[in-house]
């Protein structure tokens, strides 16, 4: 019996954290069976020299509740070395739900994760009512990567509480009941853990609070409380602690969430963490907390991203420095070839440049306050706006800005900043770094990965499609922290460690992460000298002519799920050898 395939000649690094090493892979049956030497003949060979073979990278922080339904590629996370992604995080998702909640669900989904309600209406299946249904109906369609799911606390609140869930009205004991219930269904089913979101910027697609942002600590004690007698599953929670409505809540905010992990047995979890503006200190101030909770015993995690959390705003983009000034709304609804023949009218453009922003945000629209502020202080704010140009850089000194540009020539911003818009026929892009970039430089992002408790996360695979494309995460960490970057980076071992091993042991996965004799063939060969990230590109391939951000990769020589190629010199084949990850009631994968 020969193998089914087999990688040769490749630098392999294996997930451990120990140093990389020449030699073969040998897999069959879906499984490595050889690591280091792999004799015998194989059906494929592929030649991996100068390359090289890691696990496949496991992305625990992705939204791709609704894609899933309709997508059997999940780009953009299967262009960028990713073979299994955990989804439901930040409390939303689309199961549990009654029929009558479609349309509530959409508009939830479609206000915090910026993804088109039309798309969401149009493809999803809703073949299911339950969550274990949900997993059911997933699994039967084929797809490229491994997935996994969470229960969603928005949509289980509302499954159980309708309308009442929507009124900021506080749950009964038998709602707090019905809710673990539900929580503890999924859980025997397969989902491998439970989300909450408490973040004052998210916000429906008609303005209102996400139903589970303020829900108390009694409630969320009580549904976590469905962990326990259960072997396995994760929590996830994403919190900016009442940063601009009280800021002395911080500690009893954690408090909150300290409670809801104790509650829980002391299951695993992880919460999202960056530095704002606003409160620049504040990271230091939850992986302080997070410190105290991990020497009280407490599995904690923090979710760091290996760059700032920003947007890309253009005329294509949901958001733009000028979607809010008078003359622009005018013609909004044109064409983006008309309103780029409109702005280049000097008239048009000497009348919009004398105006003022008209706030946005408010009842009745998902626009958070952020955005107003934004726009209020655009002047300022071109002094953090860069063109990434073809080959993107993400950490560019304020010099290089658009402000600092207008500056050098002698310009007001805003003059500046409406001709680079227009650039590429309108479909030029800019880059916003709202967060982990308030010093202008990674230092503090460097300092949060190496963290001893931060797993790699918060890309948002599948979300924020008019904004972001930080799906791209991975290619980004493996190439620009361990090769490309000027003064520290991390060590090719531990970047793929982080990758690879760390998320899967945290969401709970005993058979992926590691390149070892029995696991998962979950396989990427990388071309790590010429691993590059092409420039965001904004496409219209979602149902219902929707729009969304790509970010392609260049270097992926072949990525391997369950023994299949699914990418193969950096283009999507026709393999979909993509499962549902469940774990079963003995903390393993099935």
């Amino acid at each position: 019996m020969g193998l089914d395939l087999k990688i040769v000649g490749g630098t392999i690094v294996d997930g451990t954290g120990r140093p990389a090493y020449r030699g073969d892979i040998g897999i069959e049956g879906g499984v490595i069976t050889a690591v280091g030497d792999a004799p015998g003949v194989a059906r494929r060979v592929i030649d991996a020299d100068g390359a090289l073979v890691t696990p496949g990278f496991v992305d625990v922080h992705t939204h791709y509740d609704g894609q899933i339904s309709w997508d059997e590629a999940l780009a953009p996370s299967v262009s960028h070395g990713v073979t299994t992604v955990v989804m439901g995080n930040c409390g939303v998702g689309f199961a549990p739900v009654r029929p009558t909640d479609h349309e509530r669900l959409i508009r939830l989904m479609e206000g915090v994760e910026d993804i088109p309600g039309s798309a969401l209406a149009e493809g999803l299946s809703w073949d299911w009512e339950t969550l274990p249904e949900y997993m059911d109906a997933l699994d039967r369609r084929p797809h490229t990567i491994d997935f996994s799911v969470q229960a969603p606390h928005d949509a289980v609140r509302v499954y159980v509480m309708g309308e009442r869930a929507l009124a900021d009205e506080e749950a009964t004991d038998d709602d707090i009941a019905r809710m673990r219930a539900l929580v503890g269904e999924a859980l025997d089913a397969g989902a491998v853990g439970f989300s909450t979101g408490r973040s004052d910027v998210h916000r429906t697609a008609d303005g209102d609070w996400t139903p589970a942002s303020e829900a108390s600590t009694r409630e969320l004690v009580g549904i976590a409380e469905a962990f326990r007698g259960r072997a396995h599953g994760v929590l996830q929670a994403v919190s900016d602690f009442d940063y601009e409505r009280a800021p002395e809540r911080f500690d009893a905010e954690f408090d909150v969430l300290e409670r809801m992990v104790e509650a829980s047995g002391g299951r695993p979890f992880s919460l999202s963490l960056m530095q704002r503006d606003l409160v620049p200190r504040q990271w230091r101030q939850i992986l302080a907390r997070s410190e105290q909770a991990a020497a009280r015993g407490l599995t904690w995690r923090v979710q760091v991203a290996p760059r700032a959390i920003g947007v890309n705003v253009g005329l294509q983009c949901t958001f733009h420095p000028f979607m809010g000034f008078p003359s622009y709304k005018a013609i909004s609804g044109l064409p983006l070839g008309e309103r780029v023949a409109a702005m280049r009218d000097p008239a048009f453009r000497e009348r919009l440049l004398t105006e003022r922003s008209e706030p946005l945000a408010g009842d009745g629209t998902a626009i958070p306050p952020l955005v107003d502020k934004f726009l209020a202080a655009i002047e300022m704010i071109a002094f953090k706006l860069f063109a990434l140009g073809d080959d993107p850089d993400y950490e560019q000194p304020i010099e290089r800005s658009l402000g600092a540009r207008a500056q050098g020539l002698g310009l007001p911003p805003l003059r500046v900043v409406y001709d680079a818009l227009l650039e590429d026929d309108g479909r030029a892009l800019l880059y916003f770094p709202i967060y982990n970039y308030t010093e202008f430089n990674y230092q503090n992002v460097l300092t949060m990965m190496r963290h001893p408790q931060a797993i790699p996360g918060l890309s948002d695979g599948g979300a924020h499609v008019g904004t972001v494309c930080d799906a791209s995460f991975p290619t980004y960490l493996l190439s620009y922290w361990t090769r490309d970057r000027k003064g520290e980076q991390l060590g090719l071992p531990r970047a793929v460690q982080m990758l690879t091993a760390d998320t899967a042991r945290h969401i709970g996965y005993r058979d992926r992460g590691l390149l070892a004799p029995g696991m998962k063939a979950d396989v990427n060969v990388i071309d790590h000298a010429n691993l590059r990230l092409r420039a965001p590109r904004m496409v219209q391939d979602l149902p219902a002519g929707g729009q969304r951000l790509l970010q392609a990769a260049r270097g992926y020589k072949a990525t391997i799920v369950a023994g299949e190629v699914v990418v193969e010199d950096d283009a999507v084949t026709d393999a979909r050898p993509g499962r549902l990850a469940r774990i079963g009631p003995s903390g393993q994968a099935v």
